[in-house]
């Protein structure tokens, strides 16, 4: 294993382009779908043989529907269809079968259910799935991790600490607009918001897009002042975050003198011709930033034992955020991590660590190894954590 760190001048650039895919998103849609019935194949596992088997089901598409939104109400025409793709262990002995079948459409369900309020899981979705054996060798090499996991794939997690107030603001208003409050203060928005922050120099330049639910608006006036308060609303909430002026578009297509408005009948823009794919949304923190170091992995439904392109995101995270958090040398942190197909999970081919900081580099370089040794050895413990829901994947 190679850890190594440099010393880096602070993360300070002129610009920045940064993005959040909502929950209702199409592709953080399939996303919590992979994730969810990772974990469901999971718990199977445990209850039926007392440790989670080999699977990877990290792959699904989402085919939009179609419908007819107008205010005061609206219709889906034709339902979304979603295939659930991936490999698992179907079979635990001669008598006793998975049923990957029901767990895969529970799981489908339950998301829909726990994250859209009008996406009716009856009438709106059909949900299919295409999930095999896995091939032999990969699955001997799972079996083989007994004390320590084999990592499961040759591939790399990255991870920075802290987060700007561009990242912040994406996050969080997000976040806002999906929660248990927001829904109470604008019932009508739905849970399909995708929010982009353009940050030049000192000023950030906010976009919203917020599928609006068509049965709850009653004409084009009450859809114009339902815009204006979520406007004030987000301002205000901008005002928490940073001290950098703020601009703020939502639904910017909308064109009100050609009765053109983002109305939709379920909250999602999957209803109507939108389609998603696992990996295409969030990275590990929630978020999508160009300007950052960034993989394209896809953490949702991989194994949590032993697949390193989930395990290695959210330690790349963890570790950054533990080198600024307990060092205040260290200001800003990236971390890049490198596993070995059929290496124990703790031991990375290697891991890179670039800081910012007001110490020498034998110094960075020494409390940077400490870091990540002491992290790695939590790695085989990390599937608790996702099991528990407590690990930002999406």
């Amino acid at each position: 294993m190679i850890i190594s760190a440099k010393k880096v001048p602070k993360y300070e650039p002129s610009m920045e382009f940064v993005e959040r895919k909502g929950k209702g998103h199409p592709d953080t849609i399939c996303d919590g779908i992979s994730e969810k019935l990772s974990v469901a194949l999971s718990k199977y596992y445990l209850e039926k043989t007392g440790r989670i088997l080999h699977h990877n089901v990290d792959k699904a598409i989402l085919v939009g529907g179609q419908a007819r939104a107008w205010f005061g109400g609206g219709e889906v025409i034709e339902p979304i269809y979603l295939m659930l793709v991936g490999r698992a262990i179907g079979r635990l002995d001669k008598e006793d079968t998975v049923p990957i079948g029901r767990l895969a459409v529970t799981a489908a369900k339950s998301y829909i259910k726990e994250n859209l309020r009008y996406l009716d899981t009856e009438s709106h979705l059909i949900v299919d799935y295409r999930i095999k054996q896995g091939s032999i060798d990969l699955v001997k090499n799972f079996e083989a991790g007994n004390d320590i996991p084999l990592a499961n794939d040759t591939s790399f997690g990255v991870g920075f600490y802290p987060m700007t107030d561009a990242e912040k603001l994406a996050l969080e208003t997000e976040k806002f607009i999906n929660s248990e409050e927001g829904k109470k203060i604008f019932p009508q928005v739905g849970e399909d918001i995708k929010v982009m922050a353009l940050r030049h120099e000192k000023e950030i330049k906010l976009t919203i897009a917020a599928a609006m639910i068509s049965k709850l608006i009653k004409n084009k006036e009450d859809y114009l002042e339902i815009k204006r308060q979520l406007s004030i609303k987000v301002l205000e909430l901008s005002s928490e975050i940073t001290k950098m002026k703020v601009d703020l578009v939502i639904n910017g297509a909308d064109k009100p003198e050609k009765d053109i408005f983002y109305l939709t009948v379920t909250g999602t823009s999957a209803e109507n011709g939108d389609d998603g794919q696992v990996g295409r949304g969030n990275r590990a923190n929630g978020l999508i930033t160009p300007f950052r170091p960034m993989s394209l992995e896809a953490t949702a439904g991989k194994n949590p034992i032993s697949h390193t392109g989930k395990l290695y995101s959210v330690l790349a995270m963890d570790i950054a955020k533990k080198l600024v958090e307990e060092n205040k040398h260290i200001s800003n942190a990236n971390v890049y991590m490198l596993s070995q197909i059929g290496s124990p999970i703790t031991e990375p081919q290697s891991v890179y660590v670039e800081a910012s900081a007001d110490i020498s580099d034998e110094a960075v370089s020494s409390y940077a190894e400490g870091i990540v040794k002491e992290s790695l050895q939590e790695a085989p413990k990390l599937w608790l954590k996702i099991l528990e829901g407590n690990v930002s994947l999406y």
